[in-house]
């Protein structure tokens, strides 16, 4: 019996002081001023729960944790919940998708 699929995407809105990380700017040369700035991830959790645990330090990635704000449900919601493989690629494809829009975006 397959288990039921159960990963999520999610994007959180990252406050714009990240901008003033070299590397994250770096990362983004096509960033367009005044465009939000993301970190998209994937998770086997409910992206509530994920969001909490990178504000909470647990498996945090450094800028969700000094800089993350919200979840942007709006940019990932109609995907979830998705198996694994689908889930990473996806992950991928929304952070292209929003760097092409001239996004600031942070994956790990």
């Amino acid at each position: 019996m397959a288990r039921r699929p159960h990963h999520h995407v999610y994007v959180i809105e990252l406050h714009k002081d990240v901008l003033f990380e070299p590397k994250f700017r770096k990362c983004n040369p096509g960033y367009v001023e005044g465009k939000p700035c993301v970190y998209v991830g994937m998770t086997g959790l409910d992206p509530d729960v994920r969001f909490d645990k990178h504000k909470a330090g647990i498996q945090a990635n450094t800028y969700v944790f000094k800089y993350g704000l919200r979840l942007l449900p709006d940019l990932y919601e109609g995907f979830n919940p998705m198996p694994y493989q689908e889930a990473a690629e996806r992950e991928v494809e929304i952070g292209i998708d929003l760097r092409s829009a001239g996004f600031g975006v942070w994956q790990a």
